[in-house]
């Protein structure tokens, strides 16, 4: 395969230029100024960036137990379709990955999908908060890192003890924060919203505490920490403190996050319905201000899908939280911080390949001669609108159909295979 003529763009080494790449054998073999070979697909990039495929650190495949939602054929399918080349599940599945037998079925079972599907195992046994994985055997059977993601872990001993072993193993702990002692009721901002909808919200103090509390606790250990899914403003304040006292805390943002208020909640009912929940406008600004300096490293999806049935639930009915992202992350990011001029392409990019990627040291994310050829073609003023037919995942749990977006993923290369085509 021969991709020729595009805007290519690596964030992890400023690459900028207009270059033709060449693939072979699932690896970039050359980047230059190139010559077609026989019986070479070549593919005209003209006017498209080339950028390293997406990695996505949070998504939630559903897989076992909770596959009428999502399985991981069409997790993988959403992803390709999103651009992204490598995901990574978090482990709050039924059973949850806690032992090496669950985590080697769903290895092996994702041996053949289109796209680099990873996985985290467990921090506690069953995310009950009280027992501790054998973090050892499960990095052994392959576990990038740990997360009891969903839930917070009360127990401050337990939680140092798991930062310690995680530390020895080099792998880092992703850290779902809200203090259950500090919430109301999960998925509405504790304010007005809240109280015109009848409900007692989640405040931001309740991220905002586990937030400083496990901070503080790496640093005692060493462990690399990922907050996940940061709220609050004054979320972003703490993690750049404790960036400045040189604790290994990184932290994620979601497009859901820097692109939509509590306000949505009025108008898209429990499809705005989201753990931590969407916050006031002044939070918004803070998240893209963290984004801008740098205390923001990655943004996320949290994928989380749900059935139509599940979110017609209601607020006082019980529906569950979450929404589907994989196919609209990098449209969000272009719409709300790239063309309003909030930060560049390339620090977009960044913050969506070779950031994960660094955190969880793998070695994808980036367009490197010999490195494996994970990349996408996008058309960064194509106008698009999102409609509910449109998704590759098996649910439409999105806040954001019938909005109309800037930027499109053409194609998706994972391993030097095209994984994903628009308009087919």
């Amino acid at each position: 395969m021969l991709i020729r003529n595009g805007h290519v763009m690596n964030p992890a080494d400023g690459r900028d230029e207009i270059a033709d790449i060449r693939i072979a054998d699932g690896v970039i073999k050359e980047i230059g100024s190139l010559v077609p070979e026989n019986d070479e697909e070549v593919i005209d990039a003209t006017g498209l960036i080339v950028a390293p495929g997406l990695v996505d650190a949070h998504v939630h495949y559903r897989d076992p137990g909770f596959t009428w939602k999502e399985d991981i054929h069409t997790g993988a399918a959403a992803a390709a379709a999103g651009g992204v080349t490598t995901v990574i599940c978090m482990a709050n599945t039924k059973p949850a990955v806690d032992s090496v037998e669950t985590l080697k079925d769903l290895i092996e079972r994702e041996k053949e999908l289109p796209v680099h599907v990873l996985n985290t195992a467990t921090v506690t046994v069953g995310l009950k908060g009280k027992e501790l994985t054998d973090m050892e055997a499960l990095a052994a059977a392959g576990a990038v890192g740990f997360t009891d993601d969903g839930i917070p872990i009360s127990d401050q001993k337990l939680l140092l003890q798991a930062f310690e072993r995680a530390a020895a193993l080099d792998l880092p702990v992703s850290l779902h924060e809200e203090d259950p002692e500090l919430m109301g009721s999960a998925g509405v901002n504790r304010g007005a919203v809240s109280e015109k909808i009848g409900v007692s919200g989640a405040p931001a103090i309740a991220e905002e505490a586990l937030t400083a509390r496990d901070c503080l606790l790496a640093a005692e250990s060493g462990v690399r920490i990922d907050i996940q899914h940061v709220s609050s403003g004054r979320t972003v304040d703490i993690i750049r403190f404790m960036k400045g006292l040189g604790i290994q805390v990184f932290a994620e943002v979601t497009p859901q996050h820097f692109s939509l208020t509590e306000e949505a909640v009025l108008t898209t009912g429990t499809m705005a319905k989201v753990n931590p929940p969407l916050r006031t406008e002044a939070d918004r600004r803070k998240l893209i201000e963290g984004l801008k300096d740098g205390t923001i490293d990655m943004i996320v999806t949290d994928h989380a899908p749900h059935t139509e049935e599940e979110k017609a639930k209601g607020f006082d009915g019980g529906a569950p939280s979450g929404m589907i992202g994989l196919e609209t992350s990098l449209a969000l990011g272009i719409t709300t911080l790239v063309k309003t001029g909030e930060i560049t392409m390339m620090e977009l990019l960044a913050k969506m390949t070779v950031n994960p990627a660094d955190f969880y040291k793998l070695p994808c994310g980036r367009i490197a001669v010999g490195g494996c050829a994970d990349l996408i073609l996008i058309d960064p003023d194509q106008e698009w609108t999102v409609t509910a037919e449109g998704f590759h995942s098996k649910s439409a749990n999105s806040p954001f159909i019938g909005r109309k977006l800037t930027g499109k993923v053409l194609r998706t290369i994972c391993s030097g295979k095209t994984v994903y085509q628009a308009f087919e």
